[in-house]
């Protein structure tokens, strides 16, 4: 670290066994952090694709929301014996949003996750440099000198703890609260969708029930 130049690998060779392992903890938790955001950034952009499409999307997402409408077709099926179409209109939708409501949870799985790293990776970090400053002063002790030039690269060194712990906890933070906006904007765009699609089902049953009976 000549100059004033700080290297993040010299940081690193030079920190004690603890401190290493904390730094070593919180660079795992970074790129976990980011692997969850980008799945689910792609899950979100794939699940808004099928919904505009209204399940006619090629791909796994689609098929889920294509699912989701045959659940509401069998379950119009089965409320046929019903002479409301209210009635009928309830029964389709809360079908439909049941497995709804557990596709939105499954494509949201790893924001917890977020939540754990921004909370926790702090915390982490000032542990690490709470032990690298107390590593160092007892370093200063036994060899006697207080002079910065000997304080200096110890205390450099704990506080690389910290400032990567931030730098895992930030983004976690922010994504997080900016993906559960996001996936509770789709729900409410599914949980639309299904609705018309509901109304729309109870509706061709009304229609279809005289035929029926007629027919019987």
């Amino acid at each position: 670290m000549q100059g004033g130049e700080i290297s993040p690998v010299e940081l690193f060779l030079q920190a004690g066994p603890v401190v290493k392992a904390v730094i070593v903890m919180l660079v795992l938790s970074s790129l976990w952090c980011w692997i969850i955001i980008f799945e689910a950034l792609w899950t979100l952009m794939r699940l808004r694709r099928a919904i505009k499409s209204e399940g006619a999307a090629k791909g796994r997402m689609g098929q889920v929301i294509g699912r989701i409408f045959a659940t509401g077709r069998e379950e119009a099926f089965e409320a046929q014996a019903s002479p409301a179409e209210s009635d009928r209109r309830t029964a389709i939708t809360a079908a439909m949003k049941r497995r709804a409501q557990e596709l939105i949870e499954s494509s949201q799985r790893g924001l917890p996750n977020l939540a754990v790293i921004a909370s926790v990776a702090p915390f982490v970090g000032l542990f690490g440099t709470v032990w690298g400053i107390m590593t160092s002063f007892a370093g200063i002790a036994a060899a006697k000198d207080t002079s910065l030039a000997v304080v200096a690269p110890g205390i450099a060194e704990a506080l690389a703890a910290t400032a990567i712990g931030l730098a895992a906890a930030i983004p976690a933070a922010f994504a997080y609260n900016r993906l559960a906006a996001a996936f509770g904007i789709t729900g409410r765009a599914l949980n639309r969708l299904i609705e018309d699609y509901g109304t729309r089902l109870a509706r061709e049953n009304t229609a279809v029930a005289p035929m029926r009976k007629k027919i019987a």
